[in-house]
């Protein structure tokens, strides 16, 4: 093996000096990056791309998402979470996916990131209506036959479907109130017990390019020893720890009438919030919170789109920034965003904090999403020093982009016009571990029009779960509904709104 060697490339390195080169070269042997420099000595190749005009930078990293919403996208109105989230786990027994068909979907968002750009995926996946070992299987498998990295974990809530919200209980009439109890959840010794099945057999796969990762979901749902184990497990192997926490007002309710305090304050008093912490959403935070949350060292994954179209409101993204709070950028599922195109993320994350505040001193800069969009998500899911920038040593997730094209006629500024004109169609090239997964539209790897058959063959299938899944959420929209409802009259001690009192007065 002699390695490639892209020559000539405008080079974005997003590294820890931020450098950038007007041209340069860049040799891949094997999964790493071995040399930069403005001009390498001819050398043997196993090939040589010119990349004269085009830009080369590390590829994209999508820092959260949910791989069993694939199918999904544009399938559901508009709802607020609470409501949205009958469709996504449904509380009552629903027809299992076979397996099969979850390693489609899965591998369906996998090529789309792909070709999108996106080398590097942590996924939260959830399992209806059970675990098994054949499903975390499938999802995995998903990823390791189509060449994107990736950083998965089991998604299981163990508490009974009421006590995740606040006023459901009462709410329901009794005859439900049963039904969910029938529902039993796993227990805590049953999903350690699969976690270490699942550690085992796929932590560091592929060379490294898999690995795990461990949720609560958030931590409203799951039982408190559950909680902890998992922080235990995390710290066990270095892993990622996934929780939902504050996304929506309704939970900020919840922590009150449950817990006599905030998620994050109870994450806090529980021991789990630290720096393997991969805080997601992080909408409905006081001061308080993001006091804790900066002195943790976790990271928070931003989900601007999915948080517009759920409603669910607007992070504090300069408040937590200012803190020192190591942010990231994410697609969440598609049937939340409807797509899992990074690139909008990054214009939706540089452009939605400007409605919520005035000093438009404050406001994001393109440099900060891109940042969040590579080496910020790199350290979220622990993979610091490994991917995310261009640097030797690292492993070569790259992408290169062709700069003559619309997007980038006239190039006035590279990086805010990367955030805010490009939409992938620039596109010509992704490399994951030194392999090229994508050239010129086309995926190395998978044969993009069988996939597409064998889901459209599959899609009855698909449809009879929906369908029961379906009729459990009508059912039950109107007392969640009503559950919405009560909280909306509830105060809290925030609001997510533009306020022109908080602008700085002038001299």
């Amino acid at each position: 093996m002699t390695g490639i060697v892209f020559r000539n490339a405008r080079l974005l390195t997003l590294d820890d000096d931020d450098r950038e080169y007007a041209s340069a070269d860049v040799r891949v042997e094997g999964a790493l990056i071995t040399r930069i420099a403005p001009r390498l000595p001819l050398a043997e190749a196993d090939r040589t791309i010119d990349a004269t005009g085009k830009l080369l930078m590390p590829g994209l990293i999508n820092g959260h998402f949910h791989s069993p919403g694939n199918f999904n996208k544009g399938a559901l109105d508009d709802m607020p979470l609470e409501l949205f989230m009958l469709y996504e786990v449904p509380p009552f027994e629903c027809p299992p996916t076979p397996p099969r068909l979850h390693y489609l979907r899965t591998l369906l968002g996998a090529a789309q990131m792909l070709q999108g750009g996106v080398t590097a995926v942590h996924d939260d996946p959830f399992y209806v209506p059970s675990l098994s070992e054949e499903l975390t299987d499938a999802t995995i498998e998903a990823y390791a036959n189509s060449g994107l990295r990736a950083t998965v974990s089991i998604n299981m809530p163990n508490v009974v479907e009421y006590e995740k919200y606040p006023y459901l209980h009462d709410l329901l009439p009794e005859q439900l109130r049963q039904k969910m109890r029938d529902s039993t959840p796993p227990t805590t010794e049953q999903l350690i017990g699969a976690y270490r099945s699942y550690i085992a057999r796929w932590h560091g796969a592929c060379d490294g390019r898999l690995r795990a990762a461990v949720s609560c979901s958030a931590p409203q749902r799951v039982e408190r020893d559950y909680l902890r184990r998992l922080a235990e497990l995390s710290g066990e192997y270095d892993l990622p720890y996934n929780m939902h926490i504050l996304e929506t007002r309704l939970q900020r309710v919840l922590g009150q009438e449950r817990f006599g305090r905030s998620l994050v304050r109870y994450v806090h008093d529980e021991g789990v919030l630290n720096e393997r912490a991969h805080v997601i959403h992080s909408i409905w935070v006081d001061e308080d919170d993001m006091d804790l949350l900066a002195a943790s060292g976790c990271s928070i994954a931003h989900n601007p789109l999915c948080n517009l179209k759920l409603g669910s409101g607007i992070m504090p993204f300069r408040a937590l920034k200012d803190r020192g709070v190591n942010i990231c950028l994410g697609s969440d599922e598609m049937c939340s965003d409807d797509s899992v195109n990074m690139w909008s993320v990054m214009k939706a994350g540089g452009l939605v904090h400007k409605i919520t505040e005035p000093d438009y001193d404050r406001w994001p800069k393109a440099q900060e999403m891109l940042e969040c969009a590579t080496r910020n998500a790199a350290k979220a899911m622990r993979l610091e020093g490994v991917t995310g920038q261009i640097a030797v040593g690292m492993q070569a997730d790259l992408i290169l982009l062709d700069l003559d094209t619309f997007s980038f006629t006239p190039l006035n500024d590279l990086r805010r016009q990367l955030v805010f004109c490009e939409n992938g169609s620039s596109l010509r090239m992704a490399m994951v571990a030194g392999e090229i997964v994508m050239e010129n539209g086309k995926l190395s790897k998978l044969d993009e029009a069988e996939l597409r058959a064998e889901i459209r063959a599959e899609w009855s299938e698909y449809q009879r779960q929906f369908a029961a899944v379906d009729h459990w959420a009508r059912t039950l929209e109107p007392i969640y509904r009503a559950m919405y409802a009560r909280t909306v009259r509830e105060e809290v001690p925030m609001a997510r709104k533009l306020s022109y009192s908080e602008f700085p007065a002038g001299d």
